[in-house]
C-alpha cells in the first residue's frame, strides 16, 4: 500500500480501504484457484496492481467513459482501475471461467459496482468501447485484429480511443505495423522501482 499512496497520494478512504483488501482476497482465491504465481503473490501491490495503474498514468478517464479488459485473469488490469476510476464502466473478459469466477467475487467483495465480467472469448463480444485495456495477452496486431470490431467512433478522453496495453521487453516487431500510430510510454517514467524498468504502455488509437 506504500508504493501505492507514494503515486496516488489523493485516493479516497473508500479506494484505500479497497486496494488494502486485496491482498487478503488474492491470497485466499489464489490457494484454490491460481490466477498469480504462488512465489508472486508477495509482490501483488508492485508487480500487479501498481502495474495496472501505469494504465492510469497513460491517461486520467473521463467520467462515463466505457472500456473492456480483454483477457482479464483473475482481474488485471481492469480491477484496479475501477477502484482508481469509479465513474468508469468496465466489462472485463477471459476464456478462463475459473479465472472470471475470481474477478467477480473479487469485486463483489471489495462492493465495486462499476464492473461486469463474463466468461467470453474476446471474438464473441460485440460490446462497443472508449478503450480496450490488456495486459500482455497475446501480440499487439493479433489483439488488433479481434478488438477494432469493439472500438467506439465517438471520443470522451484527452486520447482518441483505442487500445492500451501493457507489454514487457523489447516491442519493436509488435508496433512495426503501427509504427506511424503507436505510441510507446516508459513505466519507469512514472514508477522507479527497479521491476518498471522495461516494461511500457503501448497505446494505439483506432
Amino acid at each position: 500500500m506504500e508504493e501505492l499512496l507514494k503515486y496516488f497520494p489523493k485516493l479516497s478512504e473508500k479506494q484505500q480501504r479497497q486496494y488494502a483488501a486485496l491482498y487478503d482476497l488474492y491470497q485466499d482465491w489464489n490457494a484454490k484457484i491460481n490466477v498469480i504465481s504462488r512465489k508472486d503473490i508477495e509482490n501483488l501491490y508492485e508487480h500487479h496492481v501498481l502495474h495496472s495503474l501505469a494504465i492510469a498514468k497513460a491517461l486520467n478517464f473521463s467520467d462515463g467513459t466505457k472500456i473492456l479488459d480483454f483477457g482479464t485473469g483473475g482481474g488485471f488490469p481492469g480491477i484496479p482501475l475501477a477502484i482508481m476510476f469509479p465513474n468508469v464502466q468496465f466489462k472485463l473478459i477471459d476464456g478462463t471461467g475459473k479465472k472470471i469466477l475470481v474477478a467477480n467475487e473479487v469485486a463483489k467483495s471489495i462492493g465495486l459496482e462499476n464492473i461486469t465480467a463474463e466468461h467470453i472469448r474476446g471474438e464473441e463480444e460485440n460490446g462497443k468501447y472508449d478503450f480496450i485495456v490488456s495486459r500482455a495477452v497475446m501480440p499487439l496486431p493479433d489483439l488488433v485484429k479481434i478488438v477494432r470490431k469493439n472500438i467506439s467512433n465517438k471520443h470522451h478522453n484527452a486520447m482518441l480511443n483505442g487500445i492500451l496495453v501493457l507489454k514487457g521487453g523489447n516491442v519493436d516487431s509488435e508496433i512495426h505495423p503501427f509504427r506511424k500510430n503507436v505510441e510507446v510510454l516508459k513505466i519507469k517514467n512514472w514508477f522507479k522501482e527497479e521491476w518498471f524498468d522495461e516494461k511500457n504502455v503501448i497505446y494505439l488509437p483506432i
